[in-house]
């Protein structure tokens, strides 16, 4: 029985990036040898084994065969005569496709340090083709090391387009699709996921209602990179910068998805698309099953983000009503998130990425005014019903005393 580290661990030790998770392989080895051994058997389509100390996984070595369609469409072979390099073959790329045994000997049969050393991103063999979801997979890995300069190879990115075309990205569950895409929201460099996935046309598989903002104009003294669709990989790119959380970059992601729906004559003008996002928005937080907390801050940003674009010309009656649907009182955390999303979407623009952007303050500074105001502030013959009418208008008037302060 022979154990090696796989995949990503090699990787990205040999590339010196970061890494927590390791997987193993073993060679030569049956089930029965790895029960006796203590492991836990956890795989359902191929045998998996959770060593008894560390749970780390450890996969017995495995080829496969493509038998049907979509991402479980294959059958797998385990035997002790199953080889190493038998394994390493069916996995997507070159630099996934390395070994490392117990002595740190690094065994790499399909040229992976040599892709690692020229930054380039290359399948391993044909058979790339026969898993739909490796086209976002590399489209992930694009985004996460982008900042070592990979690039994708021509014939690779050839294969992607090929996948994207025979209708197998269909096959894929919403499941898959969003822990893909999630994940890849998290990278540094999220933007290069949703661009590689235009490349190779997998977006208007996957995420029509973003493919269709591409080509869309506006108005260049607003926006000067004037594409809608460049204009959100922008903002997404600077939500990524902020090192924001994942409910902020996901509606940044999709924030501005009711332009799309703006009628031809109206461009370059997009008057209500904020309304017209909403149904959009809906549609693909339902279809790839997002979370709630989720979708709620992207209908939320979609909806009001340019209310906080103008947020010291509000009354402060519209101010207060627009921090009661941001849930100031109860969730402060989201209306800090939406003003944080907001900001992406401002400084997302071609020249005007280092912009000041004064409304974050304002919005933070009057979500404290209204929080600090109680109800044990108020006069004691206060009482009942008027408790909540007589808070409300002391924090309107709050609100007007402080928007006083910064017109002065």
């Amino acid at each position: 029985m022979q154990v090696y580290l796989v995949g990503g661990a090699v990787r990205d030790h040999l590339l010196g990036h970061p890494y927590h998770e390791k997987d193993y392989v073993v060679v030569g080895a049956t089930p029965e040898q790895l029960l006796a051994e203590g492991y836990q058997p956890v795989g359902k389509d191929f045998p998996v084994f959770l060593h008894p100390k560390t749970k780390e996984e450890y996969a017995l070595a495995r080829t496969e065969r493509k038998s049907g369609v979509g991402y479980h469409g294959f059958q797998c072979f385990t035997d002790t005569s199953v080889k190493l390099e038998e394994d390493l073959i069916r996995r997507d790329l070159t630099i996934n496709a390395m070994a490392m045994d117990e002595q740190g000997k690094v065994y790499d049969p399909y040229g992976g340090q040599k892709d690692l050393d020229q930054k380039i991103l290359r399948h391993v063999s044909d058979a790339f083709t026969e898993d739909p979801l490796r086209v976002l997979r590399v489209a992930r890995f694009a985004a996460r090391y982008a900042a070592y300069d990979f690039k994708i190879a021509d014939e690779t990115l050839q294969l992607m387009q090929n996948i994207a075309q025979s209708g197998e990205l269909s096959t894929l569950t919403p499941e898959r699709v969003w822990k893909e895409t999630s994940r890849a929201l998290m990278e540094d460099h999220a933007d290069v996921y949703f661009q590689i996935l235009k490349d190779c046309n997998a977006l208007k598989v996957l995420f029509p209602e973003l493919d269709a903002l591409f080509g869309v104009p506006q108005r260049p003294e607003y926006h000067p990179e004037i594409d809608c669709g460049i204009h959100t990989l922008m903002a997404l790119k600077q939500a990524c910068q902020a090192n924001y959380a994942l409910d902020v970059r996901f509606s940044v992601l999709v924030h501005d998805l009711g332009k799309a729906l703006t009628p031809i004559e109206e461009l370059p003008r997009h008057i209500m698309h904020e309304e017209r996002g909403i149904q959009p928005v809906t549609e693909v937080c339902d279809r790839l099953k997002v979370p709630t907390y989720l979708k709620n801050l992207a209908l939320t940003v979609c909806k009001e983000h340019l209310k906080c674009h103008q947020v010291k010309n509000l009354k402060p009656g519209t101010l207060w009503r627009l921090l009661q649907r941001l849930d100031v009182l109860r969730r402060p955390d989201k209306a800090r998130a939406f003003v944080q999303a907001c900001e992406c979407d401002a400084k997302g623009r071609l020249g005007l990425e280092q912009r000041p952007y004064p409304q974050a303050k304002y919005m933070l500074d009057a979500m404290e005014i209204v929080r600090n105001i109680r109800a044990q502030d108020l006069p004691e013959h206060i009482q009942g019903p008027e408790i909540g009418e007589m808070l409300i208008q002391y924090r309107i008037e709050a609100l007007a005393k402080f928007k006083e302060q910064h017109e002065e």
